[in-house]
């Protein structure tokens, strides 16, 4: 499902900032999908912290090879050497499992996360051992499809802003504040849009 919002976020990134507008241009028309399973989403976010978009796609599709179908019931009873096989740390295995034990109690009310700010549902998520801000604004990006999020601990977002609008120099937050500051309220289409002018590899979550 592509967002709503995603013509109009477009058209005005591309007015307002060059480096997006020719970015948009080299798209070939992708765009941002949400798988539409919030858990789903939550683990591939847990599986990318920390490793390359490469290495997250070969870990998942691993995953997916022995779990052909991913719910909270089905991880909660994976042994853990099975999940460690497919190149899951052990400390991300207690992370997915926290996760699983967090979705089957109920103690995660996704009915209440519509309606819910972005920071709101930041903190509700970052609850849940092994999620902090990162993961849970590339759930809020890639799940929820919320259009002004600005994830500036991502690497990703950090080199691509360096390489497009510093000469290749480090970057700081307030640095990458400043310079998002044009891209608002779309800066989640605007990071999707580096990302994909970073990487080839399409990032998901």
């Amino acid at each position: 499902m592509t967002p709503e919002y995603w013509r109009q976020a477009t058209r005005e990134l591309a007015e307002r900032d060059e480096v997006i507008h020719k970015l948009i241009q080299h798209s070939s028309g992708s765009a941002l999908n949400s798988h539409g399973d919030a858990f789903t989403s939550l683990v591939r976010s847990i599986i990318g912290q920390q490793i390359s978009i490469k290495a997250a796609a070969t870990v998942w599709q691993r995953l997916t090879t022995v779990a052909p179908k991913i719910s909270p019931t089905i991880l909660l009873r994976m042994d853990g050497s099975i999940l460690r096989s497919c190149g899951i740390s052990l400390r991300k295995v207690t992370y997915l499992q926290d996760l699983s034990q967090y979705f089957t109690s109920g103690r995660l009310n996704e009915a209440l996360w519509k309606d819910a700010e972005d920071e709101a549902l930041i903190a509700e998520l970052t609850k849940v051992k092994g999620i902090g801000r990162w993961t849970a604004e590339m759930f809020l990006i890639f799940h929820m499809l919320r259009p002004n999020v600005l994830p500036l601990d991502d690497l990703g977002l950090q080199r691509a802003i360096s390489l497009y609008y510093n000469d290749s120099q480090p970057v700081s937050r307030l640095q990458m504040v400043a310079i998002a500051r044009p891209w608002q309220p779309w800066c989640s289409v605007a990071t999707w849009y580096l990302w994909r002018g970073h990487d080839p590899i399409p990032v998901e979550y």
